[in-house]
């Protein structure tokens, strides 16, 4: 990926948060194939929304812009504030919380609706437990969860 690409992502973002009338600094920096935007500044929430919705909705949207823009496909990932890392963080936790439930009561336990990314860190919290299986339910992208006991698994 050429500089000037990460320059004029790192400019697109910049100018879509001025125009939101958000006071922010954007960074951009490219990994392997993918960019990455950190964005880091004050009212966070309005960026992020519930359960990170808001941030999902505005990377899809930017990664069309941008794509359009550049003519070229480049996954970019956007991240305010480190929210990110203390999703995935909070998460693991929850699901290591919810497993020793299930496991305490014999009972499988549904947890969601989640979007993709929560379900598959959800997933991945649990997979190396032998005790313990995940299944998605349901339609469309929020999807629930699932967690059973191996005893109860066909």
């Amino acid at each position: 990926m050429k500089e000037e690409a990460i320059d004029t992502v790192r400019q697109m973002m910049e100018r879509l948060l001025e125009v939101m009338g958000m006071k922010t600094e954007v960074k951009a920096s490219e990994r392997g194939e993918d960019l990455y935007v950190d964005i880091t500044g004050d009212r966070e929430g309005v960026l992020i929304g519930k359960h990170g919705r808001t941030l999902d909705s505005l990377q899809f949207l930017f990664n069309r812009m941008v794509n359009k823009q550049l003519k070229e496909g480049v996954k970019i990932y956007i991240d305010v504030n480190g929210y990110k890392a203390k999703r995935t963080d909070s998460l693991t936790k929850m699901a290591a919380r919810l497993g020793e439930k299930v496991k305490r009561n014999g009972k499988s336990l549904t947890i969601g609706p989640l979007n993709s990314h929560d379900r598959r860190i959800i997933h991945l919290a649990l997979k190396e437990d032998p005790t313990l299986d995940t299944e998605s339910l349901g339609e469309g992208e929020m999807k629930r969860i699932r967690i059973i006991p191996k005893s109860q698994t066909p």
